[in-house]
């Protein structure tokens, strides 16, 4: 055995904190808004005429106000000379020409003429907040995508050390919360539209009234400021606080079985309770700021339109300006701090959805990655399956070796069993095999070619490994088989069955393969599950085998039912097997002893029982305990009983994060 002390693995030593904690949490992020507007591109068409509609809305509600004031009351109701020098913008020769048009009076006529404004500008507001909304959505699918994609290629060490919780919350909340500021933020725009027309116009009617007017905007600009920075930190509470309850949901919830046997029901639920009320404290929070900030920008329309009333009025009275002028500034006023205050409520939505826009693209931009060649070895069709492990060593974390110049050699068609007490390694060569983590270069190679040189989905390809933990998606028997691989036909998944023996309990399903399976498969037992997952890796058809503790939760008897497919699944391939059954160690070739991340022993079955050492010692635990076994149920063939398992299955290896 080669005892070359190997090159520390290139696995990084990452502060996997930093995936919430390096934030910038800034109230206004330029760079990430011109980014997030980016996704909005494909869509600028539908966007462009949005704006057209927007604009043709907002000059359709300014001229609202002047139908009012300058023709109903200036010019019709209540004539005044000084009043034709102001504008009206064409309103009132317009009232006139429908009037002359229809025959009615000249009032009729106004009001005719104000319903039609109300009604074409009603219906470009909507046309504009319709096409406004569908391209915002359109743009944000494109991001959830982009994000799962993104998601779905980093390696096995990112989720290692990041909650499932949490990246689930990007995917959900996060991407809700961009809706709200992409609207939001657009409607701004469209809300200032009418600002500005209102300034032009007001300016040029009264230039006096216009400055008194302008004087409450810096006290709304003011008062939005100061509630920006009350308000930042409590939303970022709530966007965390969120957070926590999502992931102790999913954590809880999936490890519902372990809750109720531990009967930690009472407990959870205390501590779930105080995530939801520091939530809750900080939403409250949140909204009183809201209710003050509300009111308080409530009551300075008030003031603004009071103020307009008395100082226009005395105008009025001083035959200065016309009354029609002055009822025109009252219902300009709105437009005109309308959306500085708007801009204070978009708030809410601005600093959750700047935060969550933070960690949206925080996620797209982390560069974790499986390493992937740059001219990948192309393999030929049929790989003959030989494996060789040349001096392997391997961290989860610097400094912390789980495994520590391995050697070895697989033949091809060859079975291996690698043993070894839990935490010894074995789960880890499996993963470094199938490259869920990154290695330096020369240390596993298939039918002599550095795996690091392969394409990984080339190289998963040939490697089909079947775990304990089975994984059940949502779907169908026959999706579960197939995986929706167009490559996998119908009546192969089916053969694919009936060699594992699945398919007697399959067809026994009510709909047969068509049968819907609950979350995680709940709806089969554990034996049937596992069945499922041979069947599912011997659909794929790959040239090397790997079973990790693959029948370690299947009882005696479903083992012997699917004995022979196991048979004719390694028939030809090389295999793989971690197991702890005496009667599937037997049957492999060679073994191999790992203990604390070493190869202490390497041979057949009968070599290593003549060196009685580790493996001749758990040989002979296990046998005892199959003996004492045989002897309780009343069997007295002795050695003629056939070893059973272990007293427990053993635990999933612990040796990664």
């Amino acid at each position: 055995m080669n005892t070359q002390v190997d090159v520390r693995p290139v696995t990084p030593s990452r502060d996997y904190s930093a995936f919430d904690a390096e934030l910038t949490h800034k109230a206004l992020n330029v760079n990430m808004f011109v980014r997030l507007l980016a996704w909005l591109k494909p869509y600028r068409f539908t966007l462009s005429i949005s704006i057209v509609l927007t604009l043709a809305s907002a000059a359709l509600a300014v001229l609202q106000p002047i139908v009012n004031g300058r023709v109903v009351i200036d010019t019709i109701l209540l004539p005044n000379p000084k009043s034709n020098e102001l504008p009206d913008y064409g309103m009132g020769e317009f009232v006139y020409g429908v009037a002359d048009w229809t025959g009615a009076s000249p009032l009729m006529s106004a009001v005719f003429v104000y319903g039609f404004l109300v009604l074409v500008s009603s219906l470009a507001s909507y046309g504009h907040r319709i096409l406004l909304s569908r391209s915002t959505l359109q743009a944000l699918r494109d991001l959830r995508s982009e994000l799962f994609r993104k998601l779905e290629t980093k390696p096995m060490s990112f989720y290692d050390h990041v909650s499932v919780g949490r990246v689930m919350t990007r995917l959900t909340n996060d991407v809700e919360n961009l809706i709200e500021l992409l609207t939001g933020v657009l409607e701004l725009v469209g809300d200032f539209i009418p600002f500005f027309l209102a300034l032009f116009l007001m300016w040029a009617i009264s230039p006096e009234l216009t400055l008194y007017t302008m004087v409450f905007i810096p006290v709304v600009a003011v008062a939005t400021s100061l509630f920006r920075k009350v308000l930042g930190n409590t939303y970022r509470n709530v966007r965390n606080a969120v957070s926590s309850i999502n992931q102790y949901m999913q954590e809880n919830l999936i490890g519902m079985e372990v809750v109720q046997l531990s009967r930690r029901e009472r407990l959870n639920t205390e501590q779930f309770g105080e995530r939801n009320a520091s939530h809750r404290d900080y939403q409250f929070h949140a909204m009183n700021l809201e209710t003050v900030y509300n009111a308080f920008n409530n009551s300075l329309i008030t003031v603004a339109t009071g103020v307009i009333i008395w100082v226009g009025g005395g105008e009025v009275i001083q035959d200065a300006i016309s009354l029609g002028s002055v009822v025109v500034f009252t219902q300009l006023i709105g437009m005109m701090i309308g959306p500085v205050q708007a801009v204070g409520y978009q708030f809410n939505s601005l600093f959750r959805a700047m935060a969550s826009g933070e960690r949206i693209f925080q996620a797209i931009d982390w560069d974790e990655s499986i390493k992937e060649p740059d001219n990948p070895v192309s393999l030929p069709s049929n790989v003959h399956g030989r494996l060789e492990f040349r001096n392997m060593s391997f961290s989860y974390y610097m400094g912390e070796e789980v495994i520590h110049d391995v050697s070895f050699t697989v033949k091809a068609g060859e079975k291996l069993a690698i043993v070894g007490p839990t935490g010894s390694g074995k789960s880890t060569l499996i993963k470094l095999l199938a490259r869920f983590y990154d290695f330096d270069d020369g240390k596993v190679f298939l039918d002599d070619v550095d795996v690091n040189h392969i394409a990984s989905v080339d190289l998963r390809h040939r490697v089909g490994i079947v775990l304990q933990d089975f994984h059940i998606f949502s779907g169908t028997v026959l999706d579960n088989i197939t995986l929706n691989n167009p490559g996998i036909s119908s009546e192969d998944a089916m053969e694919a069955a009936r060699i594992v023996n699945a398919d007697p309990f399959i067809r026994a399903l009510p709909q047969g393969y068509d049968t819907l399976l609950s979350e995680r498969g709940l709806n089969l037992s554990q034996g049937q599950r596992q069945l499922l997952a041979f069947a599912r890796v011997l659909a794929a058809d790959p040239e090397i085998l790997v079973l990790d503790e693959a029948t370690a939760s299947i009882d005696t008897a479903t083992e012997l039912v699917i004995q022979e497919g196991l048979h004719r699944i390694m028939e030809g391939r090389t295999s793989i097997v971690i197991a702890h059954r005496l009667q599937t160690i037997r049957e492999c070739d060679k073994v191999l002893v790992l203990h604390h991340g070493e190869v202490r022993e390497y041979g057949s079955h009968e070599e290593l029982m003549a060196l009685e050492g580790i493996y001749y010692t758990l040989h002979e635990l296990q046998f005892q305990d199959s003996r004492v076994a045989a002897e309780l149920s009343g069997d007295t063939g002795g050695e003629r009983t056939l070893p059973r398992t272990a007293p427990a299955p053993e635990e999933p290896d612990d040796e990664e994060p």
